[in-house]
């Protein structure tokens, strides 16, 4: 119904502008999303890294656009693939952290999906990765307006062996939270009740053969094609072919396949004769989990990492691909969100928005040209923990307020043990990101101007959208699904 509601819809608004030199009514644009799972913003070769090699993602940057200052709001899975389905900052839907197989809470479906607005416009869609927005059946992709899925309904942590394929103590987590043996779904049927360390091992490869078989099936008609990678989530898998490839340990060797991945999907775009009719994008959900030390990426220098608001936490890498559209070498600073990929395609594919508030903006002109105005002052929030105001950038500014979050207490983890973290707490403080993107000088005394100007996006943020921190609620928040007899449900 929700598909049907959005079809009509499409046919009686006036469609969306789009720029003729990128959006064709009569061949709109096939939309590929490959989302890599804790990928720090230092892990790419186009960013800075040496250690390993990552050529085809490079020659995607290459050949398109490639962003400096590229965000997710919130740096924690769920949480964060909800923002980049729905154009919402999660918490305004009501997804919060990382949804175990108990959970019981799912993306509602009634929310409208980039999927959602790709199948009213008679695109065919799949998704072949981590799903993690609901793992009982009711609330997997066949009901967020995907035709296919093959992939796992949570992250490949809440797995009573992890981190016991390392045979190091102590028990795993998802042991004892009595986490079930991970599944693998395809469509809505388990075909794998229990997943090993040897399945694991074939993943990458696993996703990336559907994903290149999807686009063969569909190379004469429109498609969306969302392929959210499980790694370099730990624990850690490659397959033998890449073991030890890297020289830089196994990391190393899980970045060189997911690049290897990127490749084999690109050439088979360029098989079939679409690459002009492609747009192809690349990210991470958020920053690398950095108390894994040696199985964690790096932030090139960026302060903090996963589960924080800090900039090694909530920066991600970006890279967009289109021939003929996107000019080669592009290099775009105006910062921008994962909640502005649902708008930018729905003007790009002609489909109307939805009808419920989205917080994401149309950032076509920036694909295209690298440039817009209009996007240079936006306020942008950063949350966690679902309703705790953390951050918020306007600008060349950031303003931290003040929290708790965690930081590494002494040295991280190795071979997939993680070392510890403490709390500790920011106050009020003012980083000037164009000059200091490691967020190392605090000039809030200084620029009490400054402080007291991006005051007023907090308070309107925080009416909005709530602040626990704050102890306010936020009128434009909608609730998450209840999901029934949670710990059953995917049985």
């Amino acid at each position: 119904m929700k598909i049907l509601a959005l079809f009509l819809l499409a046919m009686l608004l006036p469609a969306c502008a789009a720029s003729p030199a990128t959006s064709d009514s009569a061949h709109p644009p096939n939309i590929i999303i490959i989302l890599a799972d804790d990928l720090g913003y230092g892990d790419l070769g186009c960013y800075g890294q040496t250690r390993w090699r990552t050529p085809n993602l490079d020659r995607l940057a290459t050949r398109g656009i490639r962003f400096t200052d590229f965000y997710v709001s919130q740096s924690v899975c769920s949480a964060s693939r909800a923002a980049l389905l729905t154009g919402c900052y999660s918490n305004r839907v009501g997804i919060a952290g990382a949804l175990g197989p108990n959970s019981t809470t799912a993306l509602d479906p009634a929310e409208t999906t980039i999927a959602d607005l790709c199948a009213a416009r008679g695109y065919r869609t799949a998704v072949f990765g981590k799903w993690h927005l609901g793992s009982d059946p009711a609330h997997l992709p066949s009901h967020q307006g995907f035709n296919e899925f093959c992939g796992i309904p949570y992250s490949n942590d809440m797995w009573p062996l992890h981190p016991d394929y390392a045979k190091l103590p102590p028990q795993s987590e998802a042991a004892k939270r009595g986490y079930p043996p991970l599944p693998l779904w395809d469509s809505d049927h388990i075909t794998n009740p229990a997943i090993t360390a040897q399945d694991q091992m074939q993943f990458t490869h696993t996703f990336t053969e559907r994903a290149c078989a999807f686009i063969r099936g569909n190379a004469e008609h429109p498609f969306f094609l969302y392929v959210p990678h499980p790694m370099p989530h730990v624990p850690l898998f490659t397959s033998p072919e890449f073991s030890g490839r890297s020289g830089a340990g196994l990391y190393g060797d899980v970045i060189e396949e997911l690049d290897w991945s990127v490749g084999q999907i690109v050439a088979e775009v360029e098989r079939q004769n679409l690459s002009q009719r492609t747009l192809i994008m690349f990210m991470s959900d958020n920053g690398p989990w950095l108390s894994y030390g040696d199985n964690a990426g790096t932030t090139a220098g960026l302060r903090e990492g996963k589960g924080t608001s800090w900039e090694g936490g909530v920066r991600e890498p970006f890279i967009a691909s289109w021939p003929g559209a996107i000019p080669s070498g592009s290099l775009c600073n105006t910062p921008a969100m994962t909640i502005d990929l649902l708008p930018t395609i729905a003007s790009l594919i002609n489909a109307p928005l939805p009808d419920r508030h989205i917080d994401g903006r149309n950032i076509s002109a920036l694909l295209t040209k690298g440039k817009d105005n209009t996007l240079d002052e936006r306020p942008l929030a950063f949350y966690y923990n679902s309703n705790d105001l953390e951050a918020l950038r306007r600008g060349r500014w950031k303003l931290i307020l003040p929290h708790a979050y965690r930081t590494l207490d002494g040295p991280p983890g190795s071979g997939g043990t993680p070392g510890k973290y403490k709390m500790v707490r920011s106050g009020l403080e003012l980083y000037d990101l164009q000059l200091d993107p490691n967020e190392t000088q605090d000039v809030a005394s200084i620029r009490p101007d400054v402080v007291a100007q991006l005051q007023i996006d907090v308070d309107a943020f925080r009416a909005d959208l709530g602040d626990a921190l704050t102890s306010v609620k936020g009128a434009g928040r909608r609730p998450a699904a209840k999901v029934e007899s949670p710990a059953t449900s995917n049985k």
